[in-house]
């Protein structure tokens, strides 16, 4: 064997090597990216604020919605996208479960209009069209002063508090869409938060 020959051997370890390093650090790469897509899904509470007074219980609220690929996907094929505000409060007891003694449920639907380039936001009955998606969903992820109990559902000298959840209603979706999306982690769109009432 030529030393040229003897050579070319002992580097093809060496090269070995190298494609390897390179393709667990490519597969390493595609991870991060992934996990940050996931994440980019996921709302946070920007805002909340409670204030118990004699009109009642009022909550004002800000979320930051970011869509994942698939659920901006869908939304960009005029697929119709429901998102749902819910609050509860409830009054703590000690000999039993707690009790809910008040629940306020808000439901938008969101959904793209391909003739106009616009998007249309109904809520109550009510629709407005918005010219680009960060006007809507502006129009849909804050609430102020929204009544969510009313002053005697309070209990006077009880402590109470407040379950918060705002999500994606995959529920709502039509019926074959539900189906194609079952278990798929970037549609679960959901965020939640526990307040005390003062």
């Amino acid at each position: 064997m030529t030393s040229a020959a003897r050579q070319h051997d002992t580097n093809r370890p060496r090269a070995t090597r190298v494609a390897t390093a390179m393709l667990v650090l490519m597969i390493l790469c595609i991870g991060l990216l992934w996990g940050r897509a996931a994440r980019a899904a996921e709302p946070e509470i920007t805002s909340f604020e409670l204030v118990h007074n004699e009109e009642g219980v009022l909550l004002s609220y800000a979320v930051n919605l970011e869509l994942s690929h698939s659920v901006d996907e869908a939304l960009s094929k005029a697929v119709p996208l429901f998102f749902v505000a819910e609050a509860e409060v409830f009054r703590n007891r000690f000999y039993w479960r707690d009790q809910r003694v008040a629940r306020a449920v808000r439901v938008w639907r969101i959904v793209y209009q391909p003739l106009t380039s616009t998007y249309r936001v109904t809520f109550l009955g009510l629709s407005q069209n918005y010219a680009t998606k960060e006007e809507a969903f502006a129009a849909i992820a804050r609430a102020a002063r929204w009544k969510i109990a009313e002053p005697a559902q309070i209990e006077e000298g009880s402590r109470h508090y407040v379950e918060f959840n705002f999500r994606l209603d995959t529920s709502l979706l039509p019926r074959p869409l539900q189906i194609g999306i079952g278990g798929q982690a970037d549609w679960s769109m959901s965020v939640q938060r526990t307040q005390k009432l003062n």
